[in-house]
């Protein structure tokens, strides 16, 4: 809804202008006047034009009245809560410079250089690079002196490989990459935008089977040998039939997801339709009603274990075995291959790509370049060395706090740097430093004091130009203004229409009694279906299904233990039973059998007393709230322990479903619910008179029973809240919008109008 919202306050752009408002009033005509403030003609016809330009009926008398009537009440709701102070709040103030750092962010860039990047990574993409690498680990901000011994020993390192050792071997023993000792520095095959920037332009232009120099990333110092380079794979369009098993499901349901992948493999195999099987068993419901067909994919852009197997599947038509992700079981077949797509086709995604790839750090460096220079930025060399040269331990600690040595000492006030006529002095520096200074062991403080230096300089920069994008950038203003008006409107419309329709519960049955014609059930059948592998599987669905009631065997827990000195309750017992009151009552299909028994030294009393255990714990659930008939007992004689045992049956089809696809996930589907026209083919197929009508379809024994047919009828408001709620929102906004219009009377000057309306 907030999305939609401004989505609406992007059409209402206000055109703006330099000149003072009293040289627009003079010289703009006024298309409306809304309350006392006027709507130029200039600024609706901007608005227009972003929204309608392209419409068919574009500039017709029709077409421009609808929008002016939308925009003024677009424009009323605005002023109302401008009125209303609801744009002078901290939340709103908060959000709106949210979304101002998030708009801010493309004039915050260096676009030649973007484009430089994007043609350069999609050149790269056309090859994969097969690398190994040996990693020296040392931390982007480390001490030059440890710099420089991380750059040593990577350089010692790449001597003694050149020199003729091995580079697998010399990797296991030496290379601080974890995975090295594992797999001897192999990265295997990859493209660009799938390591760090440095790396992978080191690698793009290190020649095969050479050893590249000393690559520093943010990781540490790498050499890397380039094994192999090769056209790159592609693309390929494939289907799937999913079956989901996530990490860390109970082992059960993980098995129930092996053993039904592996029936539909077997099914698929036998060269059954693909279409049907998909639309039938598949879990992924993006795909399920389309073939399990998913979009165009390459290196890298997929789960690696979907990908390898995809890419493996050599021709058209193929289908791989079942393969495990995340998200559960795949079977996959290969529908098309094709090369990278044209550079035009990529260049949206590479660009949204290239933004967040660290090589964007070299677009950040020749943007902060221009706006120092756009931005006259002045540096004093006198004050910047007298503000390093406070630089102390202190500073490494992250305890540094400058303190005046009396009150000659003028150094805070000391100018550091401008930027345009902006002073800024070395307190701005040292408070940036007390917000910023971390413990920094074994670091040179002026080193690591200078390093601050150069941050507080670009975040200097970059916020000076981001207080500055609207007077520099129209267009930036403009989407700033649409996004405040967004997020005022999107308060308001929460208060007076979308919350009140929702907690207005009264109002909202008063409307619905008011306009129950719109609220009508069509004609409906309560019906059970059946689909079933097998004839005989279908017959035994149906008679179970008729007995009611089905074993859940999944419940727990199985028994309860009673004291053997007190005949009571354990500790452990009394938690059991806890739980089982939660079941029950979170559960009403749910019902439980109780067993009691008695132990061999209770031989001559054990049937007595297997029924008194019973009962006590069918008179503890029922005490609890539990109903009666929902608890059964049953004295077992034959028993050889202290304890009740419980049973449970539940009156949920899906119980018997589970239960009958034990053997086979695929055996039998139960569905019994309230049926509309056009909610199940199979259904719709047969007459709609009561009666069982068996039916085959897509390989499947289907048996159909219609109970009843239900007449169309009047919805009650549960069965229609969702529809009833929204139908209510719309009400209330025309009634607010008539409120509003009295409040704020609206002239329209219709001779203005008439002018937009093309002949």
């Amino acid at each position: 809804m907030r999305n939609y919202l401004l989505a609406v306050g992007a059409a209402a752009l206000i055109l703006t202008s330099c000149k003072s408002s009293k040289e627009v009033a003079k010289q703009e005509p006024v298309l409306e006047t809304i309350g006392s403030k006027p709507v130029y003609t200039s600024e609706f016809q901007y608005v227009y034009n972003k929204n309608n330009a392209n419409a068919e009926n574009a500039y017709s008398k029709g077409s421009i009245e609808e929008y002016l009537n939308l925009y003024t009440n677009f424009k009323l709701k605005v002023m109302e809560a401008e009125a209303r102070g609801l744009d002078t709040t901290d939340a709103f103030s908060r959000e709106l410079d949210g979304y101002k750092q998030q708009l801010a962010q493309p004039y915050l860039t260096e676009k030649s250089v973007t484009d430089k990047l994007v043609r350069e990574a999609y050149d790269r993409m056309q090859k994969e690079v097969n690398a190994s690498h040996i990693l020296i680990n040392v931390a982007p901000d480390a001490d030059p002196k440890d710099t420089l011994a991380a750059y040593n020993r990577i350089s010692e390192i790449r001597k003694q490989i050149v020199g003729g050792q091995n580079f697998e071997s010399v990797a296991k023993e030496v290379s601080q990459d974890p995975s090295a000792r594992e797999n001897g520095g192999k990265l295997g095959y990859f493209t660009a935008l799938q390591m760090v920037y440095p790396f992978e332009h080191a690698a793009y232009n290190t020649p095969v089977g050479q050893v590249s120099q000393p690559v520093r990333t943010r990781f540490g110092y790498h050499i890397i040998k380039v094994n192999d380079m090769r056209q790159a794979q592609g693309e390929i369009k494939v289907a799937h039939i999913m079956v989901r098993a996530t990490p860390g499901m109970p082992k059960a349901d993980s098995a129930e997801a092996k053993r039904k992948v592996d029936e539909i493999y077997s099914r698929v195999k036998k060269n059954e339709n693909w279409d049907k099987l998909t639309s039938q068993f598949s879990e992924d419901a993006g795909s399920s009603g389309n073939g399990g067909e998913l979009p165009w994919f390459g290196t890298g852009r997929m789960i690696p274990s979907f990908e390898d197997a995809a890419f493996n599947l050599k021709n058209v038509g193929d289908i791989s075995q079942p393969v495990l992700t995340p998200y559960g079981w795949h079977i996959i077949k290969l529908l098309e291959k094709r090369t990278l797509p044209t550079y035009e086709e990529t260049e949206a995604s590479l660009r949204a790509k290239v933004a967040k790839d660290s090589r964007s750090e070299l677009n950040k460096a020749a943007f902060l370049k221009r706006i120092r220079t756009e931005n006259k930025f002045t540096e004093i060399k006198a004050a910047k060395e007298l503000a390093l040269s406070k630089a102390d331990s202190s500073v490494v600690k992250g305890t540094f706090k400058y303190t005046p040595a009396g009150s000659k000492d003028k150094t805070l006030e000391t100018p550091l740097f401008l930027i345009q006529d902006k002073k800024y002095t070395i307190k701005d520096f040292f408070d940036y430093v007390q917000s910023n200074q971390q413990i920094r062991k074994n670091h040179n403080p002026r080193h690591y004091m200078e390093s601050l230096y150069n941050q507080f300089v670009d975040v200097s920069l970059l916020n000076y130009e981001k207080a500055n994008l609207e007077n520099k950038y129209v267009d930036y203003k403009m989407l700033v203004k649409e996004y405040r008006d967004g997020i005022l409107l999107f308060q308001l419309m929460d208060e007076k229409v979308w919350s009140k329709a929702i907690e207005d519960t009264t109002g909202l049955k008063a409307y619905f009694e008011q306009n129950k014609e719109k609220y009508k059930w069509d004609t409906r059948a309560q019906a059970t279906i059946i689909s079933a592998a097998s004839k005989d599987m279908l017959n035994r669905a149906d008679k179970a299904l008729a007995g009611g009631r089905f074993e859940d065997k999944k419940q727990e827990p199985k028994s309860l233990a009673f004291d053997a000195g007190k005949d009571a309750f354990t500790k452990q017992t009394q938690a059991k039973l806890d739980e089982l009151i939660q079941q029950l009552s979170s559960d009403s299909t749910l019902s439980v059998e109780v067993r009691g028994s008695a132990d061999s030294k209770e031989v001559a009393k054990n049937k007595k007393l297997a029924q008194t255990r019973a009962q006590k714990v069918a008179s503890y659930l029922t005490s609890k709230g539990i109903a009666a008939n929902r608890v059964k007992t049953v004295a077992n004689p034959k028993g050889k322990t202290r304890t009740v045992g419980l049973t449970y049956y539940s009156t949920d089809p899906a119980v018997l479903e589970s239960t009958l696809n034990e053997g086979n996930p695929l055996a039998v589907q139960i569905t019994q619910k309230k049926f509309q026209k056009g909610e199940n083919k199979a259904l719709d197929g047969v007459t709609w008179q009561p009666g069982t009508y068996n039916v085959e379809r897509d390989g499947r024994f289907m048996l159909i029973k219609i109970d009843q047919i239900l007449p169309p009828s009047y919805k009650t408001l549960n069965e229609a809240r969702g529809i009833a709620t929204s139908d209510y929102q719309g009400y209330l906004e025309k009634q607010w919008i008539e409120e509003l219009r009295q409040k704020y009377p609206v002239k329209v000057n219709q001779s203005e109008v008439d002018k937009l309306v093309k002949k």
